[in-house]
């Protein structure tokens, strides 16, 4: 059976250099790593505490421009060990899929998004 944790939670922001000052400096995280999604429009950070593979805040900037003034939480990510073998299971359930295929990114992560029951985003995600 696939191992399963909380890997992430995405924040999308107006401005990715003010909120990783705020997220490094006010609140202790920690930049992992940074990039531009393959898309080319969406930037990507990656924020933890310390060097281990814990739970991450990820910031959006790039995703939408119609932000509501007191921020947004994008999603939450779901870490699995098999990306595509969580894939085609959840293709076997009600679950409406989001993303018809899994998304590489530069890094190496790949990941695919499905609704849930309130239409909220939940990713599923293999670093």
């Amino acid at each position: 059976m696939t191992r399963r944790r909380v890997d992430h939670v995405g924040v999308a922001v107006r401005n990715l250099e003010v909120s990783l000052r705020f997220y490094t400096e006010i609140v202790g995280l920690e930049l992992k790593g940074q990039l531009t999604h393959t898309n080319g429009v969406i930037q990507l950070a990656f924020l933890g505490f310390g060097n281990t593979d814990e739970t991450e805040i990820e910031l959006i900037q790039g995703y939408s421009n119609q932000l509501p003034p007191e921020g947004t939480v994008h999603h939450f990510a779901i870490h699995v060990d098999d990306v595509e073998a969580e894939f085609e299971r959840i293709k076997g359930t009600e679950a409406e899929l989001i993303d018809n295929e899994i998304t590489t990114l530069p890094n190496g992560y790949r990941y695919f998004f499905i609704y849930g029951p309130e239409r909220e985003w939940i990713e599923f995600f293999q670093r």
